[in-house]
């Protein structure tokens, strides 16, 4: 069984958007990063879709998660912030099922596949989390055994 841990798509810069940042949108090119994370992902197993409440997350898997008629999950463990064991927790949890999507923030990302690398994880990937990039992670009963990156679209 597979999981697929997502860096959010484009979003514009930070400091010129002027609201909540959780309430950030995707841009043009985050929208068409969505739209090939879902070509990504076509065919792949997935029984759910679970994002960071942050709009800029949950617009990146709504395509893919629209294409398999998922409903979105939101979860603070993927938030910006959030403790990597929690996000941890959740993708062990996740890797019992029928395969899931999980979007997330850059600065948790790495820090994630940091200690996954420590816990044994094999991989020959950089550690990188670039907008709109996909690592997908393998899981054997229930652990993350490898993981792939692929850069985004």
């Amino acid at each position: 069984m597979t999981v697929y841990l997502v860096r959010h798509a484009h979003a514009g810069s930070r400091s010129r958007w002027d609201g909540e940042d959780s309430a950030r949108p995707l841009s043009g090119k985050g929208r068409r990063q969505a739209e090939h994370l879902a070509d990504l992902l076509e065919g792949r197993s997935l029984g759910q879709v679970v994002s960071s409440p942050s709009r800029r997350c949950v617009e990146t898997v709504e395509p893919l998660a629209g294409r398999r008629g998922l409903r979105i999950i939101t979860d603070d463990a993927l938030l910006e912030g959030a403790d990597p064991l929690d996000t941890i927790a959740l993708l062990h949890e996740l890797a019992t099922g029928d395969g899931a999507v999980l979007a997330s923030h850059g600065d948790l990302i790495p820090k994630v596949i940091r200690r996954l690398n420590a816990r044994g994880m094999r991989t020959s990937d950089a550690n990188l989390s670039q907008k709109g990039s996909v690592w997908e992670l393998d899981t054997h009963k229930g652990k993350i055994v490898a993981g792939r990156y692929h850069p985004p679209g």
